[in-house]
């Protein structure tokens, strides 16, 4: 599958396990600083703060485990998609290409990747930077009642191999289209071009998002739980952007991450779910800002 790329990067295939490699994208040179991109989408989300980023810093857009040009596979058990197995894949890419510490931001499902990282590998991950989520297990706690209707593809991704999808592929561009158009704040942020990237990547990439989807109602549950019963906590600079969800589904966005992270910023911007593509300027300068704390 062809993709669009970031001009002025080159293109790499690294194995980061056993029989995966993962497509990423290297740029710029100066203290390493990885992005992970976020659902329905590949590395291509960070186009605009990539290439800002790398007039500073060595910047790595990979595609996750599961998406985009990165391998797929087959979801023969609980881990292949566990958060901390994608999470091992990241450390071990940039380990591979020369860095055994960085920065680490990442969008949606790329954040929760990003935040099993940071548990898993504090020594690391010298600063994280989480774009529009909850970890896993509040954001299980926080769905409930009705105004959990909104995370309707997290229950229906949830089920058993096979009915999520066989139902997902009858109309995949639809299903994923759904998700561009309601959680886009401002639609010229996404282009056609762009758009139909994403839509093609993810229609390629149907069972394994569904598995990442799925280890997200099991296994990583099980991890938060173990780190939370353990009184675990992210050792490192901590920065989290978020939308005000919480005053539709009823928590404290800031006071749910204080129990993860001791040295936290929190903010909350205007802007749509996508925000490194609806206000790059911003999450650029968050970026920067944090790789100075």
């Amino acid at each position: 599958m062809t993709h669009p790329t970031l001009p002025g990067f080159t293109e790499h295939r690294v194995r980061a396990a056993d029989g995966v490699a993962l497509h990423a994208a290297v740029g710029g040179a100066g203290s390493p600083v990885v992005l992970l991109h976020g659902f329905p989408q590949t590395h291509l989300m960070w186009r605009h703060v990539a290439a800002d980023l790398a007039a500073d810093h060595t910047v790595i857009c990979p595609d996750l485990r599961g998406y985009g040009a990165s391998d797929k596979p087959a979801e023969t058990g609980p881990d292949v998609y566990s958060k901390r197995t994608m999470a091992r894949d990241v450390v071990r890419l940039a380990a591979e290409l020369g860095h055994d510490r960085f920065t680490l931001a990442g969008h949606d499902r790329g954040a929760l990747v990003a935040f099993r990282a940071a548990m898993d590998h504090p020594d690391t991950v010298t600063r994280a930077l989480f774009l529009d989520v909850l970890p896993t297990l509040d954001m299980w706690d926080a769905l409930h009642g009705v105004s959990a209707a909104v995370g309707f593809h997290l229950y229906l991704m949830a089920q058993p191999p096979g009915l999520p999808e066989r139902m997902i592929q009858a109309s995949a561009d639809t299903f994923f289209g759904s998700f561009l158009d309601a959680w886009t704040g401002a639609s010229a942020a996404i282009p056609a071009d762009v758009r139909a990237h994403y839509l093609a990547a993810s229609a390629a990439a149907v069972p394994s998002i569904v598995a990442d989807y799925r280890a997200s109602a099991g296994v990583d549950v099980d991890h938060d739980t173990a780190d939370r019963e353990a009184g675990s906590r992210l050792a490192m600079p901590v920065t989290v952007l978020q939308q005000d969800w919480g005053a539709a589904l009823g928590y404290h966005a800031e006071g749910l991450w204080s129990a993860w992270a001791d040295d936290l910023r929190h903010r909350t911007v205007s802007s749509g779910h996508f925000m490194a593509e609806e206000d790059p300027t911003l999450i650029t300068e968050e970026i920067r800002a944090l790789t100075t704390r």
